[in-house]
Formats: structure tokens, sequence, C-alpha cells
């Protein structure tokens, strides 16, 4: 069972996944270099990780 903080930073986390997803198909439709892409993957994937952790 999540505490009320515990489940209001786990919605925050999600967001910031969702929000770093985004960031990436939006790159993508304006055609961003892979260089580009390859950092914005890379905050995905860390924001991602993040996101599984329960505090």
């Amino acid at each position: 069972m999540l505490s009320a903080d515990e489940a209001s930073a786990l919605i925050d986390r999600s967001f910031e996944v969702r929000c770093a997803a985004e960031d990436v198909a939006i790159a993508v439709d304006e055609g961003a270099s892979p260089a580009e892409l390859a950092e914005l993957c890379k905050e995905l994937v860390a924001r991602a990780k993040d996101a599984e952790r329960l505090r």
C-alpha cells in the first residue's frame, strides 16, 4: 500500500516519463538529428527507471 506522498511522487514520475516520451515523438516529427534523438532517448530511459522505483 502506498502512502499519499508515495502515490503523489509516483504520479509525478509517471508524468515526467510521458513528457519525455512526447519530447522524443516531437523531435522525430521535427527531423531531429540522431545525436539529439539519442540524448532524448537517454533521458526517457532515465525517467522510466526512476519511475519504477517506489520510495
